[in-house]
């Protein structure tokens, strides 16, 4: 975090120095996507889609528990190889439990595809319209504002968002 925090230091102080010889202009990434219908709509599907898989993980969650409440119950009542055998079934669910939460949530999950699959293609066409607005304008530099850039102050005659925005007949 500090060291990023320190390159993007750097990165203003450096271009603070050439300023006079670039044009740099400010765009929120995150404002211009949260304004696309499409954009919107996938949001929504994805979250949904969690959701749902959350759901699904909680309940079997809840089955493990009932399984372990059952045979806090029995236990009395069975032999060696019964609380071994039950044991092994309680373990054998929490480890499957735990392999479909990694298949739904982990970082090559479901839900990163999903993600993927949806956004790419609307983000795509956003960063295609920032490269054609900045060349047909002659900026030498965009910063995302919405991003983790590390910009600490930024003049508002550099804010281009809206500019994107109407390239890509949002509002």
């Amino acid at each position: 975090m500090i060291k990023r925090l320190f390159t993007a230091l750097s990165m203003v102080m450096l271009l603070s120095l050439s300023a006079s010889a670039q044009r740099i202009a400010i765009v929120d990434i995150n404002e211009v996507l949260g304004s696309f219908a499409d954009y919107q709509a996938a949001e929504k599907e994805i979250d949904k889609a969690a959701a749902l898989w959350r759901q699904e993980i909680a309940q079997e969650y809840d089955q493990i528990k009932a399984m372990y409440n059952k045979y806090q119950a029995e236990q009395v009542l069975l032999n060696e190889d019964q609380k071994t055998q039950r044991e092994d079934e309680i373990m054998a669910a929490e480890t499957t439990v735990r392999e479909t939460q990694k298949k739904r949530f982990g970082p090559e999950g479901d839900l990163f595809n999903k993600r993927q699959e949806m956004v790419s293609p609307i983000q795509d066409k956003v960063y295609s319209a920032i490269e054609d607005f900045a060349a047909d304008r002659g900026y030498d530099l965009i910063f995302d504002k919405g991003g983790a850039a590390g910009l600490l102050f930024v003049t508002e005659e550099y804010d281009k968002t809206e500019d994107v925005k109407k390239r890509l007949g949002i509002k």
